[in-house]
């Protein structure tokens, strides 16, 4: 519980840049089960969340870094635990909604027609002050099934 005033700050410090949609506390304390943190000496430095959407479909979404602590690869060490956590659960697709395209490139997620995803993912969408002229780019990437052996 002690986590969410932490992704709180984060999550509203990349919202006032427009790098992602900002979450209310309420929200992030329903969904806190859903984050993954990244924790440096008992500081929150960085967080991302993975929401299940619809059948063996997952987004990960507020992925954030604490300035000083970009470029070290906590990013990529929370979206790979989202994607763990989906394929353990034994969902087959995750994707992102992201203005930050190489960073998602280069976990191996690929650009798919916004078509592609149900209309339940751009509930959250309705709610954005970008909306109807998202710049968001939908960015998806396939996991291998889990197999019998592994569950």
């Amino acid at each position: 519980m002690g986590d969410v005033e932490p992704i709180h700050k984060l999550v509203t410090e990349f919202a006032r840049k427009e790098i992602m949609l900002p979450r209310s506390r309420s929200d992030l304390y329903e969904s806190l089960r859903d984050f993954e943190v990244a924790d440096l000496g008992g500081k929150v430095v960085g967080c991302g969340a993975l929401t299940i959407e619809w059948d063996n479909l997952a987004e990960v979404k507020s992925v954030a870094v604490s300035r000083p602590y970009q470029r070290r690869g906590i990013g990529r060490r929370l979206v790979k635990a989202c994607m763990a956590e989906a394929q353990r659960l034994g969902i087959t697709r995750v994707f992102a909604l992201t203005m930050a395209p190489t960073f998602f490139e280069s976990l191996g997620f690929q650009q798919v027609p916004r078509e592609s995803l149900p209309h339940k993912v751009w509930s959250d969408c309705l709610n954005c002050t970008k909306f109807p002229d998202c710049d968001e780019l939908p960015m998806a990437i396939d996991l291998p099934k889990k197999s019998k052996a592994t569950s």
